[in-house]
């Protein structure tokens, strides 16, 4: 037997050297080399290698004591950006970036070769374990072994200047990252998009698309940053729109819009999109009643291909929509299959669907009743019924007391009451003999209590059955589950940038990291690993890169983290679990 040694590299372009225990055997008359043992990585050996001696030598003493002290140096959370490395391998991130195109106006100072791939690896992960601005990085830096694909160490350079606290150099290393990752937003999000159908094997049926905004700490980019309809109520902050494409449950693109852009000026953008860069022909687009103008469903039907629709409708303020629930013949629903939140329920919470006819040509309706849905809906206006009701009794009382007297400051007082909480929904009120009277609205309050637990759902499709389309629209949720995502644990809100090209790469950055926890949970999901995505990266904390000496000798090691954490490192059946060696002396980068 003897020692041979083989070099692997690594997709990150990092070249281990793996050392084997072989032997030679006669097979048909030719001697070849058999494995016998596999040793593990020669810079591993080195540093076990004293230990093993003694070992082998019969010492009594435990292969792990030593002459002298040991003294931690170091001991830096290294899990999470394990796993983030794992998938960023998984999706070929390394060849798609590095394939990419530069930003061309770089200052006097940057190197042009600096490693950007490396830091939107670092970016991605910060957004998932603890989102911060670029400034703020360089405090998760100290905390996190974070290192780029040779396994240098990212550390920070502390030097205030003005309200900054890091070297402005090493800043803007970061800031130039988010310029040559947004450079290259439409080729990437393209080579995912084939990744992804390669991982995965699905083909692009249904195409889901929603928006959402999220709003900006300070002034933002004046092209960008415009007040409008808030989802995350915040009226008084200038917000951007940002809309997300999923396609078979994974983000595939997304765009950045003002924040004062309709739902309804999107879709025309967005389905020329697809068609020009992801050469889809034959799919169903899957949007809310935002979505849902003459104009689209024009656009929708003279795509190139054979593009259909499955839209939502508005129940309130449109006349075809009441004239549709009137449809409605009570022996003709259709049950629906039950969700994970009906089966969980106490009592059965049925959801029903029948097609009624629709006077618009090619178009087909599905009216959708939901037990669920109704209950909230009830609870939600007996609730502002009450406040409306409490603001009504308080201005005639005011009114009986002499208070209030002009006819029109008693009806602009009940106006301001009314339009609190939707009250015009449900109340009327008249003023006579100098008396102020209100009761519930003989006409509105009916259609309100008609409308609960009902929605509406039209499409083009001949080939889908009601069943079919309620459950494709349900998965619309998915989108807006993804939009919790964005904004809270990977903390895509607030934005803090002032420029639009950073702004747009800052979103982009967090569409990354939620694809990235989508592949986390889908894993999970597979291996029968009963955790979220969030709930791992938590667990995946207590894995650490130790920095230690022995006998004033430096060596490094990984703690194997909590049960949990090694149970997510198995459902990814990832076994090497060292950050790559760094080559030479070059331990650290900035």
């Amino acid at each position: 037997m003897f020692i041979r040694s083989i070099k692997v590299p690594s997709s990150s372009g990092v070249v281990h050297e793996y050392v084997r225990v072989v032997e030679s055997v006669r097979e048909n008359g030719r001697v070849k080399q058999r494995v016998v043992l596999n040793l593990g990585r020669r810079d591993t050996l080195v540093e076990l290698l004293p230990l093993l001696q003694r070992f082998l030598q019969g010492d009594t003493v435990a292969p792990f004591e030593h002459d002298g002290p040991i003294q931690t140096l170091d001991a830096s959370t290294w899990g999470p950006m394990l796993v983030v490395r794992h998938f960023f391998q998984q999706l070929g991130l390394w060849q798609i970036l590095d394939a990419g195109r530069r930003w061309p106006r770089l200052l006097p100072a940057e190197d042009p070769d600096d490693d950007w791939p490396s830091r939107v690896l670092a970016l991605i992960a910060n957004r998932l374990v603890r989102p911060v601005s670029e400034h703020a990085l360089a405090g998760w830096l100290e905390t996190d072994y974070v290192c780029d694909r040779l396994g240098r160490r990212y550390v920070t350079r502390w030097k205030r200047q003005g309200r900054v606290e890091v070297d402005l150099t090493v800043l803007q290393r970061w800031y130039r990252t988010l310029d040559h990752l947004v450079l290259n937003k439409a080729k990437i999000e393209v080579a995912l998009y084939k990744q992804l159908r390669d991982l995965f094997d699905f083909q692009p049926d249904l195409v889901f698309y929603d928006l959402t905004s999220t709003y900006f700490a300070g002034q933002g980019p004046a092209a960008l940053a415009k007040h409008g309809y808030s989802r995350d109520g915040k009226p008084r902050n200038v917000q951007v729109v940002v809309g997300v494409v999923m396609v078979a449950g994974w983000p595939i693109t997304h765009h950045v819009w003002a924040g004062n852009t309709r739902d309804s000026q999107t879709v025309s953008e967005v389905v020329k999109d697809l068609t020009k860069r992801f050469q889809f022909r034959d799919v169903v687009f899957v949007g809310d009643r935002g979505m849902v103008t003459e104009k689209n469903l024009d656009v929708l039907q003279k795509a190139d291909g054979d593009w259909g629709f499955l839209l939502g409708m508005t129940r309130r303020q449109n006349p075809a929509a009441e004239a549709l629930i009137d449809r409605i013949v009570e022996d003709r629903w259709l049950e629906c299959p039950g969700g994970i939140n009906t089966e969980e329920a106490h009592e059965k919470q049925r959801t029903r669907v029948q097609e009624v006819t629709c006077d618009r040509p090619g178009v087909r309706v599905f009216i959708v009743d939901s037990d669920e849905r109704r209950a909230y809906e009830q609870r939600q206006r007996e609730k502002a019924m009450q406040r409306v009701r409490v603001g009504l009794e308080k201005l005639q009382r005011r009114v009986a007391k002499g208070q209030v007297k002009a006819p029109a400051k008693i009806g602009a007082a009940a106006q301001r009451v009314l339009s609190r909480n939707h009250g015009q929904r449900y109340y009327a009120w008249k003023l006579e003999g100098g008396q102020f009277h209100f009761e519930e609205h003989p006409v509105n309050l009916p259609r309100e209590k008609k409308y609960e637990g009902k929605y509406l759902i039209q499409t083009d499709r001949t080939d889908l059955t009601p069943r079919e389309g309620v459950a494709h629209y349900k998965e619309l949720n998915e989108v807006e589950r993804g939009f919790r995502s964005l904004k809270d644990p990977i903390g895509m809100r607030p934005i803090w940038h002032h420029c639009e090209r950073r702004v747009k790469a800052h979103i982009f950055v967090a569409t990354l990291a939620f694809l990235i926890e989508r592949m986390l949970e889908r894993a999970l999901k597979d291996a029968r690993v009963p955790l979220s995505a969030q709930a791992a990266l938590t667990a995946l904390q207590t894995i650490r890169h130790v920095r230690f000496q022995v006998d004033g000798q430096e060596r490094t090691g990984v703690t194997p983290g909590s049960q949990r954490a090694r149970q997510v490192l198995k459902a990814l059946k990832i076994t090497e679990i060292r950050p790559p060696a760094p080559p030479g002396a070059q331990k650290t980068t900035m």
